[in-house]
């Protein structure tokens, strides 16, 4: 077997169950978004007065992908093509830095590099084993697809463009872990892209122009800029447009092959965005592993929080526009309640809805500080840090605590725009409550997956990555878009998202609070039982 054979083949057996959960992931997502969309929009007037809704509301298009039609097929797209399109890209990215600059850091890639495969082939092999994936994505999405009995040409479109949208983002995440130091900076990097982009098409596609029978949407300039927005313009199961998913491809292939040529330009672990020098001497406060933990995860927890920050003070801000839209239109109050779960006011939904998004953020901040344990594990760095007086139990303790607080400032950052939104606009003072209830309820809700992720690393570390990114994207799924999807009302229950308190006139439903609580508790002690007993496990 040739030295790329050996490489691509070892790729494909150390992500195979990673990629496994994406792709099956994906594909479930387009299926189960067929039956949300013949049992809740089963009529052309339930479809139609959802569109008219959407045309008339940059909330929902933000959301939601680009109008083109009311057949079921076109309406699917609407609904769940840039969620397609944005694992695709998630997978992409993970896949990238993973094989690039991970393997760099962890000191792999100098082995490889010192054989005869040299330091191009191997990450040619990672560029073709991310095509491969997205193929296969887009396959297992447009099968499922056609197994509903959708057409194979819309069906096979809306694959292909979810994947096209992917393979635009491996060379987003190639070309960004040439640019940064470490694997951690490259995947910030992409992640930030990748929300950037996101919401870019979003604005495109609020600021079109809609069609005369308010069915389809012509976007404006802004949804050109993003490989989202080129995957919807091909409008599958209406104009069935190819040649914008072509770009989607150049684009990614120009990078990767960009990435390639970069590399060739360093030297082994530089970068060419530099990394901040560090102080002389350590502050004091870095004297304990608490702080230290801290220092490591700090930069990604001031992210979130700006997201938080962003996505609370929208939650106040637009309830107003809403309102408005729903009085013309109440399938705007019915999708929202949906999602939201929420059976108040039209202000108090909105703000759920968006919290409730808000706790997807909190907890992925959470996730990812924790997964900094099992990384500094595989690193070596770890070893360091426990061959001091510092134990296993105190030291995942700190990343359980500072993923927690975390959670907290995610929220906080939230709550406190959200407060502003209501004080500028002179909202109603009962939002602030509100505002607060549902702010506590997704802390908690997030914090679960910060013991989740906890129990995962003691009981299979080496899966901690995969197992619970897949958790908060299962959870993200039923919580938020399982009742769209004409799910029962127990399988969204299981996400921690859809069971926090809510207002409930003048009192407070707790819900499933106390329940969120006890697996906390439960949870946290678990994973600190069960790491006394663990003993270190270096590598990948």
């Amino acid at each position: 077997m040739t030295a790329f054979g050996v490489l691509l083949r070892q790729r494909l057996r150390r992500d195979w169950l990673q990629l496994t959960l994406w792709i099956v992931g994906t594909a479930l997502m387009a299926f189960a978004g067929y039956a949300g969309v013949s049992q809740s929009y089963a009529t052309l007037a339930d479809r139609q007065n959802i569109l008219a809704a959407a045309l008339a509301n940059p909330v929902i298009l933000m959301f939601r992908g680009l109008p083109s039609g009311t057949s079921e097929g076109a309406f699917l797209a609407f609904e769940v093509l840039p969620w397609l399109a944005l694992l695709a890209a998630l997978m992409s990215t993970f896949l990238a830095v993973r094989h690039t600059r991970g393997d760099e850091e962890a000191g792999r890639a100098e082995l490889v590099w010192a054989t005869p495969a040299g330091r191009r082939l191997p990450t040619i092999a990672t560029i073709v084993h991310g095509i491969l994936a997205n193929v296969v994505l887009a396959a297992l999405t447009a099968l499922a697809l056609i197994a509903t009995g959708l057409p194979a040409a819309g069906s096979l479109l809306a694959g292909a463009a979810a994947a096209s949208c992917g393979i635009a983002f491996l060379g987003i995440g190639l070309l960004a872990a040439q640019l940064m130091r470490t694997s951690r900076g490259a995947n910030s990097l992409t992640v930030w892209v990748l929300v950037a982009t996101f919401l870019i098409r979003g604005i495109g596609n609020a600021a079109g122009t809609p069609s005369d029978d308010l069915t389809s949407m012509t976007s404006a300039w802004p949804a050109w800029l993003s490989p989202f927005g080129w995957a919807e313009q091909t409008r599958p199961y209406d104009s069935d447009l190819v040649w914008p998913m072509l770009l989607g491809l150049a684009f990614g292939l120009v990078l990767a092959v960009a990435s390639v040529a970069l590399q060739s330009l360093r030297d082994i672990d530089a970068s060419f965005v530099a990394e901040r020098p560090g102080r002389v001497s350590a502050r004091p406060a870095l004297a304990s592993p608490h702080a230290l933990v801290w220092r490591l995860t700090s930069g990604s927890i001031i992210g979130w929080a700006v997201g938080g920050a962003i996505t609370g003070i929208l939650a106040t801000t637009l309830s107003g526009l809403v309102d408005q839209i729903a009085g013309e239109n109440p399938a705007v109050t019915e999708i929202l309640k949906k999602i939201g779960g929420a059976t108040g006011g039209l202000d108090e939904v909105v703000v759920t809805v968006f919290f409730t998004l808000l706790g997807i953020l909190a907890a992925c901040c959470a996730v990812q500080t924790v997964v900094r344990a099992r990384q500094e594990e595989a690193r070596g760095t770890a070893e360091a840090v426990l061959a001091t007086p510092v134990g296993r139990v105190r030291w995942l303790a700190d990343y359980v605590i500072v993923g927690v607080v975390g959670v907290v400032i995610v929220v906080a950052a939230a709550v406190l725009a959200g407060w502003v939104g209501i004080w500028s606009n002179g909202g109603d003072g009962s939002l602030y409550r509100i505002v607060a209830v549902a702010g506590l309820g997704q802390a908690v809700a997030a914090s679960i997956f910060a013991v989740l992720t906890a129990l995962v690393f003691v009981l299979v570390p080496r899966a901690t990555t995969a197992v619970a990114w897949s958790l908060v994207l299962l959870a993200a799924l039923l919580g938020m878009f399982g009742p769209l999807f004409g799910l029962p009302e127990w399988s969204a229950n299981l996400s921690p998202f859809a069971v926090t308190p809510a207002v409930d006139g003048s009192g407070v439903d707790v819900r499933g609070l106390w329940w969120l609580v006890l697996a906390l508790a439960a949870g946290g002690a678990g994973a600190l039982t069960l790491m006394r007993r663990r003993e270190l496990a270096p590598g990948a």
